[in-house]
């Protein structure tokens, strides 16, 4: 569950930074700076809770490899 949760994160934070970007770049807005203040750092915490929850614990993976092999 805490996979998926973490898989939904990140695809938050792609759809974030596209908003961010195309909001920065192309419209005719005064507040640039803070658009780019906020949008960044929020971008970057929704990414990094999202890899971190996607993350397979490394004794999980060993787990199944020591299964794969004995069968």
């Amino acid at each position: 569950m805490l996979k998926e949760l973490g898989k939904w994160l990140t695809d938050i934070a792609k759809y974030l930074a596209t908003a961010v970007l195309i909001s920065a770049l192309f419209r005719d807005i005064q507040e640039k700076s803070t658009i780019l203040k906020i949008g960044v750092p929020s971008v970057v915490l929704l990414l990094v809770v999202g890899l971190l929850l996607a993350k397979e614990p490394k004794n999980k993976k060993m787990k199944q490899k020591k299964g794969s092999k004995q069968k």
